[in-house]
């Protein structure tokens, strides 16, 4: 499933953050790991690139060092690490190693060397998760402030908050959280959110249109708790803690993040696309406010062919301005 798995790292405390989670994942897959270091050139006139030269040497010798650092702490746990220093730019070049190498699942922190700001990741982050052919583990760097480099331990995701829709595309997620149950022993939270009707807002709805929208959301209702049991009954999450959440909202995105909070939700997993999801994009739009605004770490499962061509990042960024 998630084997190997790629690691970017800039050499910063705050990348680190991302370290237990990688080795909650590849001891949970049995995965290999490979730490990436991509070193951007400065663009330099001919007469300093001598120098260039001679610093671009000193910078790579030191983050191959700093990589070996890293694959020794993670090696004392039993991991099977392998490092690699790259030049170019730092999102294209992870995007174009993962799909020559045939990354399965990238971990990658929310902030890096640029320092943690009011946005929920860095623009080199979001270039990143948007061109990214495959699935997406982010780790909220701002949850640990300065102190990454003492978080040792591999997580314990105690609390997986799992949200459904009833289709397939969605329930990509299933496999993946039966394997980390089984190592993390967690209670997954199955969570439908059933959207009331939109109403007309010209003026108060009559009373026959409230009795209309009040048996559509009863009968969704229904049919969204048999489809819930259904899933927690399966063989496949057999000996695993399921809790069931069924929820109605006129804003689901809003009642899933109020439930992560509620719930102290450690991991929040999605399929890239639910039932609505559309693959001219590369998230849907659930998706999409998880990425920005979710405090949790979230785990995105790619359900799109690894050999669909993935669009250039800078018209993905102007696709999901316009959306």
């Amino acid at each position: 499933m998630f084997n190997p798995i790629l690691v970017p790292l800039d050499g910063s405390q705050l990348a680190e953050c991302v370290l237990p989670h990688v080795a909650a994942m590849a001891q949970s897959f049995e995965a290999e790991i490979t730490l990436l270091r991509i070193l951007e050139k400065n663009q330099a006139g001919a007469p300093a690139q001598l120098f260039d030269l001679l610093n671009w040497q000193i910078n790579k010798t030191k983050a191959a060092l700093y990589l070996e650092k890293m694959k020794a702490r993670m090696q004392e746990s039993g991991l099977r690490v392998r490092t690699m220093v790259l030049d170019g730019l730092v999102a294209e070049g992870i995007t174009e190693y993962v799909q020559k190498q045939g990354m399965k699942l990238i971990i990658l922190s929310s902030h890096g060397h640029s320092g943690l700001t009011q946005w929920g990741i860095s623009s080199i982050a979001q270039k990143i998760i948007l061109s990214a052919p495959t699935s997406l583990l982010i780790v909220r760097a701002n949850q640990f402030g300065d102190r990454p480099r003492e978080l040792v331990e591999a997580p314990v995701y105690q609390h997986i908050l799992v949200p459904l829709d009833g289709s397939q595309r969605a329930e990509n997620v299933l496999p993946i959280i039966t394997r980390l149950a089984q190592f993390n022993k967690p209670l997954v939270h199955l969570v439908q959110v059933v959207q009331t009707p939109e109403m007309a807002r010209q003026m108060p709805p009559a009373r026959e249109d409230i009795d209309l929208a009040n048996q559509m959301v009863a009968r969704n209702m229904e049919e969204a708790g048999h489809y819930l049991e259904q899933v927690k009954s399966r063989s496949s999450l057999e000996g695993i803690a399921v809790q069931t959440h069924l929820m109605t909202s006129d804003n689901a995105v809003a009642t899933l993040h109020q439930l992560g909070e509620q719930e102290h939700i450690d991991l929040v997993t999605f399929s890239a696309h639910g039932y609505t999801g559309n693959q001219q994009w590369p998230y849907g739009s659930m998706v999409n406010n998880f990425i920005l605004y979710g405090k949790a770490p979230l785990l995105i499962v790619q359900d799109l062919p690894a050999k669909q061509e993935q669009k250039p990042v800078e018209i993905l960024v102007k696709d999901r301005a316009d959306r």
